[in-house]
């Protein structure tokens, strides 16, 4: 086991505003950020990408939910939607077409979410049971039967109840609506599952998977559910991301080899693909840049399990283009592949890390939620406040690791 050096980007001046602003409770949770910032998508009131995790501005309580989508990001705050970053197409759902380096309300959906997602340039709300979509529609994503833009949240067709689940992809859509997978928007390599390449306006029934299904996820052009506890794939398979054996590509779910029973969790990227098995992680599709964490650069076509001596007891994943993220039971992150932006938290921009990096939460806190942007590079996380001793000084201790990390790693990586 390799012990990263400790780091400080904290100073004394820093801990100051830490104890002027109050230190956090017990239960507080904070947002933070890393990787690429260049357009305001870690919502520090900055452009500057960073190498380390920063806070997001005024998200400092009452967080529920994180999602990133290609260059924005979103939350749920005491059941208000709020969304900052990249909004050529509308995407931050604020009747503007104008960035922002912090948070922002997204129209309309002040109360009553309890899920967001972000795709390539659009954005998705589960508020009350009903889905609800925002931005680019120039493939139909926002599944409101047309292909106009808007920069406010729009009804999805037929997901008004009962919608437990949405997923953003590069240009499709998915959702779970009473157990049931449904799809729309681009479909030029079988992303919506539904035995056709022919893009759909509105939602439509993902073949065969009609009940049990307990999450969906959406790749660049491709798919992933979770259908009473196996893996299934749809979509795209040029670098086997659908993990059948194969580079075929389907336009009907498939199952994934191996994963059958256990599965918890999964995380589709550009071109590969994780899964939670029983607490262990797995992984398949392209690995230039060693996303699938094996100590390799070999693409995988079936899956393969990532580190099982350190990562065990892990509870969620998330893929992006050519990075992976796991979060453990004990409240840290594990992470992998490409690093050009940062995008690994690990103060270095050195690319790639082929084997499992350990990102460790501020002293005094636990990593609780973690989303990865599917077209790249940067990452948004949740972290929630743990009982902190009683005396001042050891909650200045706590405080002031709030800017500084220390990590390790299991092994040294491959210029990682």
């Amino acid at each position: 086991m390799r012990d990263f050096d400790p780091y400080r980007i904290g100073t004394l001046a820093a801990l100051g505003f830490l104890l002027a602003a109050g230190l956090p409770a017990q239960g507080d949770v904070i947002v933070e950020a890393w990787g690429s910032n260049s357009n305001g998508q870690l919502g520090n009131n900055s452009g500057t990408s960073s190498s380390v995790p920063v806070v997001v501005s005024g998200l400092s309580s009452g967080v529920t939910a994180v999602a990133t989508g290609s260059y924005h990001s979103l939350a749920v705050q005491n059941g208000a939607a709020f969304a900052w970053g990249w909004n050529a197409n509308g995407q931050l759902g604020n009747n503007s077409t104008t960035e922002s380096l912090v948070p922002v309300v997204v129209s309309g959906l002040t109360s009553g979410v309890t899920a967001v997602a972000g795709g390539y340039q659009h954005s998705l709300a589960i508020q009350n049971g009903a889905a609800f979509a925002w931005g680019y529609n120039g493939y139909g994503e926002l599944g409101n039967n047309s292909t106009t833009n808007s920069p406010i949240p729009v009804a999805v067709s037929g997901l008004t109840s009962g919608v437990t689940a949405v997923a953003g992809g590069n240009g499709h859509s998915l959702a779970i609506q009473n157990g049931a997978a449904f799809a729309w928007g681009l479909n030029g390599h079988g992303q919506l599952g539904n035995n056709s390449t022919g893009g759909s306006l509105i939602p439509v029934a993902v073949s065969g998977l009609n009940s049990g299904v307990t999450a969906v996820a959406g790749g660049a052009f491709h798919s992933l559910a979770i259908q009473n506890g196996a893996a299934f794939a749809w979509g795209r398979n040029a670098g086997g991301q659908l993990g059948n054996n194969s580079t075929s590509n389907s336009s009907v779910p498939v199952a994934v080899s191996g994963l059958s029973s256990g599965v918890s969790a999964v995380a589709a990227g550009y071109g590969h693909s994780l899964a939670v098995v029983n607490g262990g992680v797995w992984a398949w599709g392209n690995n230039p840049d060693g996303e699938l964490g094996d100590g390799t650069t070999t693409t995988r076509l079936v899956p393969v399990q990532v580190d099982p001596t350190d990562l065990h007891d892990i509870v969620a994943v998330a893929a992006s283009y050519g990075s992976s993220y796991a979060l453990s039971a004990d409240g840290s992150l594990w992470d992998w592949g490409m690093n050009n932006f940062g995008q690994l938290g690990l103060a270095n921009t050195t690319t790639p890390c082929v084997t499992p990096q350990h990102l460790l939460p501020p002293t005094g806190y636990a990593f609780t939620s973690i989303s990865a942007e599917e077209q790249g590079g940067h990452v948004v996380a949740t972290l929630t406040a743990l009982p902190e001793p009683g005396s001042l000084a050891l909650l200045a201790l706590g405080g002031m690791a709030l800017l500084g990390r220390v990590r390790r790693g299991r092994s040294t990586p491959s210029g990682g």
